[in-house]
């Protein structure tokens, strides 16, 4: 099984990318690639999210019940769950024919 990306591996031999270690570990020096994270980040690297992931990560997403989610994971816990498997059944049967129409 092969780890990571493999343009970052050294090509060549000798003759190849320079590399640096301390204690037998070594890191490759490519070109065109910043050494931290610091500074010299391109525009391009930047990430903007979006404002449906920005909610999300606030805790503020409006169709996200909180005080329903504490119900279910209390009745969870608590052994007073009910899974209603006709229910489930109607569902999964509604997503495949919906999936299938599709096609």
């Amino acid at each position: 099984m092969k780890i990571g990306n493999p343009s970052d591996k050294a090509v060549g031999g000798a003759s190849g990318p320079k590399t640096e270690g301390t204690s037998g570990a070594s890191t490759t020096k490519t070109p065109g690639k910043t050494g931290s994270l610091d500074g010299g980040v391109n525009a391009s690297a930047k990430v903007t999210l979006s404002n449906a992931a920005a909610n999300l990560i606030s805790g503020s997403d409006p169709t996200f019940d909180t005080h329903k989610v504490t119900q279910v994971k209390q009745a969870i816990d608590d052994g007073s769950y009910k899974v209603d498997p006709e229910a489930i059944a109607d569902k999964l049967i509604a997503n495949s024919r919906e999936l299938l129409e599709r096609q």
